[in-house]
């Protein structure tokens, strides 16, 4: 059995998520990883576009989720697995790891994140 994974590491955008109002109107600096699980052998085997899940649409995808402000990293995180599994029928699984940089929390804390792990059962 083969497992294929398509990874995006270290995706660097600004934005403005938050509970508090200072982070809505400043916003800041965030890092998503992810990793989606789906067959690509054909893709393997035909050297085509059309035949693999594009990691330019998985990253167009992370960067439009990430412009919708929301309080919590959970909904955002939640929002691109959705929006994955809507675009591409071929994933099984995908992990996904939204860390918010520098966290305007008390104390010397270089992120927090969130991470969900979707296992599709089909």
């Amino acid at each position: 059995m083969v497992t294929n994974i398509i990874s995006l590491k270290n995706v660097r955008v600004y934005a403005y998520h938050g509970c508090l109002l200072e982070e809505a109107k400043i916003g800041s600096n965030y890092r998503v990883d992810m990793s989606v699980w789906c067959d690509f052998l054909k893709s393997a085997e035909t050297d085509k576009l059309s035949d693999t899940l594009n990691y330019v649409t998985l990253n167009r995808i992370i960067r439009e989720e990430m412009a919708i402000r929301a309080n919590l990293l959970e909904n955002v995180a939640w929002r691109i697995i959705k929006r994955i599994k809507t675009d591409f029928g071929q994933v099984k699984q995908i992990e996904i790891e939204v860390a918010k940089l520098n966290p305007p929390i008390n104390g010397d804390v270089e992120a927090v994140s969130v991470k969900i792990i979707d296992k599709i059962v089909v």
